[in-house]
C-alpha cells in the first residue's frame, strides 16, 4: 500500500552551525512519483536520509502514512519505518550473489529461506537478471548491479521507496536504459518514490512532480511542464536548463496574457522582444531575460528576422543537427542552439529569441 509522506517545518544543522534544511515542509500523496532537484549543498540527500531515519532531524516532523517516524522527541529507526531504498553505490553484500542480496530484503518478514529466495528469483526475472542469479556483486556490471539493488528495494513491496541518485554511476547510455526500467518497475507497485537527483533532464522525465531545492530550501514544487515553463525564480530557471542571458531594458506590458516588451541597451538588439514574467508593477527599468534551448533560431545575418547578432564561438554535431554557442559582443554567450545547417567558428550569425521560452527575472540584488 502506497504511504503518504508529510515533513513539516523540517530543520537539520550539522555540527559547526552548517545548515543543511531550513524550515522545509512538503507533503507526497500516496502512489506519487516524486524526484527533488538541486544542486550539491542544496540539501536534497540529507532531506532523503532525514525520511530514511538515517539522519537525526534538528526540529519539525516527519510521517509516513499515519505513524510519526521524527519530531523534537522520537526518532524511528529506518528499519522500523516500512521503507526500501536504492542507494547511489548499490550497497550490495560482496560475499552474497545477487538472489541471495535480494532476499536478504525478506527475511524481516519471518518467510522461510527457500520462500525468500524463490520470491528474490521471480524479481530477479522481472529485472531480466533471472540467469545471473548465482553471480557474485564483482561479477556483475553496474549496470547489473544496480537493477539487482532495485530488485532489492521492490521484492519487500514496500509503500515507500527512497532513490539516492541511483544513475549516477552508470554511463549515458546505460543511465538511460536503467532509468526507464526504474520507472516501470516502481510504478508497477504502485509505491510512492522519493528520488533525488542533480540532472534536470533525468528529473522531468522521471517524476509526476518536482521538487527544487536551493540552500537547503524548497523553492518550487510542481508537475515537470509548470517547473519549465513557469520557474518560480532565476535559479529555479538556471538549474532547468537556459542557453543564456541577457540584462534587458523592460518597456513595459503587452497585452493581456503577463507578457512585457523589453529591448537590450547599447544596440545589440534589433527593435524588440517579448517576454513571459511575473514580476509584479511597477515594472523595474532593467531586467534579467533568461532564455531557454527551445527558445533559440539561428538565422541569416542579413534578414531582418533576427533579434541580436553574433559570432560563433563553437559548434559541434549533435544526432539531432547542428549545436552552436554564440558569443554577442559584449554581453553574453548564448548555448545549445540547435540548426539543421552547420556555421563555421567565427562566422556572423543572426538568432531569434521565440518569447514563449523567454523568462524576465528581477536583476539580482533588486527590490
Amino acid at each position: 500500500m502506497a504511504e503518504q509522506v508529510v515533513i513539516e517545518r523540517v530543520a537539520k544543522v550539522y555540527p559547526g552551525g552548517n545548515l543543511a534544511l531550513d524550515d522545509l515542509s512538503l507533503a507526497v500523496e500516496p502512489g506519487t512519483f516524486l524526484v527533488l532537484l538541486g544542486p550539491s549543498g542544496s540539501g536534497k540527500t540529507t532531506l532523503l536520509r532525514c525520511i530514511a531515519g538515517i539522519e537525526r532531524t534538528t526540529s519539525g516532523r516527519i510521517t509516513i502514512g499515519e505513524a510519526l517516524v521524527a519530531d523534537s522527541q522520537s526518532h524511528v529507526p529506518p528499519e522500523r519505518r516500512g521503507l526500501s531504498m536504492v542507494f547511489q553505490d548499490y550497497a550490495l553484500w560482496p560475499h552474497l550473489v545477487a538472489l541471495d542480496n535480494v532476499a536478504f530484503a525478506l527475511r524481516r518478514h519471518g518467510l522461510r529461506r527457500s520462500e525468500c529466495r524463490r520470491e528474490a528469483a521471480a524479481m530477479l526475472e522481472r529485472v531480466g537478471l533471472g540467469a545471473l542469479a548465482y553471480r557474485y556483486p564483482g561479477q556483475l556490471s553496474g549496470g547489473e548491479q544496480q537493477r539487482v539493488a532495485l530488485a532489492r528495494a521492490l521484492v519487500a513491496q514496500m509503500g515507500l521507496v527512497l532513490c539516492d541518485e541511483p544513475l549516477s554511476n552508470l554511463d549515458a547510455d546505460l543511465r538511460e536504459r536503467v532509468r526507464v526500467e526504474i520507472s516501470a518497475l516502481i510504478r508497477a507497485t504502485g509505491a510512492t518514490t522519493v528520488y533525488i537527483t542533480h540532472d534536470q533532464a533525468e528529473a522531468f522525465a522521471l517524476a509526476d512532480r518536482v521538487g527544487v531545492l536551493e540552500q537547503g530550501k524548497l523553492v518550487q514544487l510542481g508537475r515537470p511542464e509548470e517547473i519549465y515553463t513557469a520557474p518560480a525564480s532565476a535559479f529555479v530557471a538556471r538549474f532547468t536548463g537556459l542557453a543564456g542571458e541577457l540584462t534587458v531594458r523592460v518597456l513595459g506590458r503587452v497585452g493581456s496574457n503577463g507578457e512585457v516588451e523589453v529591448t537590450a541597451p547599447l544596440h545589440r538588439m534589433a527593435g524588440s522582444l517579448r517576454a513571459q514574467t511575473t514580476i509584479p508593477d511597477p515594472l523595474p527599468e532593467h531586467a534579467l531575460l533568461t532564455i531557454r534551448p527551445t527558445a533559440v533560431e539561428l538565422c541569416a545575418p542579413d534578414r531582418d528576422e533576427h533579434h541580436v547578432l553574433g559570432s560563433v564561438a563553437d559548434v559541434g554535431f549533435r544526432d539531432r543537427g547542428y549545436e552552436h554557442a554564440v558569443d554577442i559582443a559584449g554581453a553574453a554567450r548564448v548555448n545549445n542552439v540547435l540548426a539543421p545547417f552547420r556555421a563555421e567558428r567565427g562566422e556572423t550569425v543572426g538568432l531569434r529569441f521565440d518569447p514563449a521560452g523567454c523568462l524576465l527575472f528581477p536583476l539580482a540584488g533588486s527590490s
